[in-house]
């Protein structure tokens, strides 16, 4: 049997209708618009005089009015129904459909709405509205324009309407708490960023004191205290170190990083990286080794002692983490317009999920309760930061227990073209 010219006609108006409202969650920007328009479907489809979106408000622990379809009834938006003696109240403490087609004397008719508005409910048809199965709100419509009763198939209906409208409201919350944390995760990013040029700049003056008088005093006292005047110098001077990183970090979160344009050879300086790291290398009993293309320099524009620190940095990090027997090896390379350089170890590894926060400020693979090997996780990010400067890019491949390799690669410019390249982008 063929369905009713009338039928095909309401089906078609209600498929277009939830395909409408379905595009529109899906590029969602507000919320309340969202709602009205939902209200204004939900009467068309039902054939209804109104329709209203009630949200449950924890503060006050009751339900407001949060969209209606009619404009003239706008005053009722944010204006709460107790959860008690209403209909709403039903429905969203028992999660189930309600239809009321009597509602003349129900005493579940919240009748102070009705005299606010100059109203009469006369029927009612009311779902609830759920996220994960919690109830959230309720989605109602009344009394119908012909002055008919609501049927299965309205109900029907707004169950599906409900359905979308809970989607919405879902989707919102999340977009809400993601703007939230993105809000909370740029206040401790400024925090540390804070915190890094203060201690960066306020330990240096106390800590160059301390130098100065723990030399003076190591030339002066007697060698019974010769090995403790040194243990202090020591300690100063890895406090030092830990500033010079906080300062560099500081200078390149804040663009104040500059690069003193020079020509340099990459294998020159792999070379004498990897020479400063034999003496620790051999006391660790790592094999630690190089390898630069014979007859090729390498030769790129930058400034070097900004990509010294950051090949030391990873290097260190390699003999750092690689047990005894263990390997490291540095190798340099042209790869078309780059000069490539890796570092690999077989030390022990960095976990898949760590991986991608390598790099990161602070970020340490070990837990702070097992943590063997000290360092404030900042030699990595200070690598990345270097090599951002001069227009590279840096990255990481390791697998646990087997170990890492660490590649960097620079674009082959002249001093020349670099300093015409960064006075054209300040223009």
């Amino acid at each position: 049997m063929l369905p009713e010219k009338a039928d095909l006609k309401h089906s078609e108006q209600f498929t277009k209708r939830m395909l409408e409202l379905s595009r529109n969650i899906a590029s969602m920007v507000d919320l309340s618009s969202i709602l009205s328009k939902i209200t204004v479907i939900a009467c068309d489809l039902t054939n209804s005089q109104e329709a209203s979106i009630l949200l449950y408000d924890r503060t006050s622990s009751d339900l407001r009015f949060q969209a209606v379809a009619n404009h003239k009834r706008q005053k009722l938006l944010k204006t709460s129904v107790p959860l008690e003696a209403s209909v709403a109240d039903r429905i969203f403490s028992t999660a189930v459909p309600l239809v009321i087609n009597d509602a003349e004397d129900d005493p579940r008719i919240f009748r102070e709405i009705d005299q606010r508005l100059d109203f009469h409910t006369h029927s009612i048809m009311a779902v609830p509205l759920t996220v994960d199965q919690a109830a959230i709100g309720v989605l109602e419509t009344i009394n119908k324009n012909d002055g008919s009763n609501y049927t299965e198939d309205d109900l029907t209906i707004l169950e599906t309407i409900g359905a979308q409208t809970s989607l919405a409201v879902s989707i919102a919350n999340l977009q809400r708490k993601l703007q939230e944390s993105d809000t909370n995760i740029r206040n401790l990013d400024r925090m540390k960023s804070d915190f890094i040029a203060i201690a960066s700049h306020e330990l240096r003056t106390p800590l160059g004191l301390i130098l100065g008088h723990a030399t003076f005093l190591k030339e002066t006292v007697g060698e019974g205290l010769s090995d403790q005047m040194e243990v202090i110098i020591r300690s100063a001077m890895r406090l030092k170190s830990i500033i010079e990183d906080l300062s560099a970090i500081a200078q390149k979160e804040e663009g104040l990083s500059r690069i003193r344009n020079t020509e340099f050879s990459m294998s020159a300086l792999v070379e004498e990286v990897a020479n400063r790291f034999k003496e620790v290398s051999a006391a660790k009993k790592i094999h630690l080794s190089y390898d630069v293309p014979d007859g090729d320099s390498l030769t790129i524009g930058g400034e070097r002692e900004k990509i010294d620190v950051a090949l030391t940095n990873i290097v260190q990090n390699a003999v750092i983490f690689t047990d005894a027997n263990g390997q490291v090896g540095i190798k340099a390379e042209r790869a078309g317009d780059q000069v490539k350089v890796f570092v690999v170890d077989t030390g022990i590894g960095i976990p898949a999920t760590d991986v991608e926060r390598i790099f990161d400020r602070f970020y340490q693979v070990e837990s702070h309760l097992t943590r063997k090997h000290g360092g404030m996780g900042l030699g990595l990010s200070i690598a990345r930061g270097m090599v951002e400067l001069h227009d590279g890019e840096i990255w990481c491949e390791s697998r646990e227990g087997t170990g890492s390799l660490f590649c960097f690669a620079l674009p082959i410019k002249s001093s020349r073209d670099m300093t015409a390249a960064r006075l054209f982008t300040a223009d």
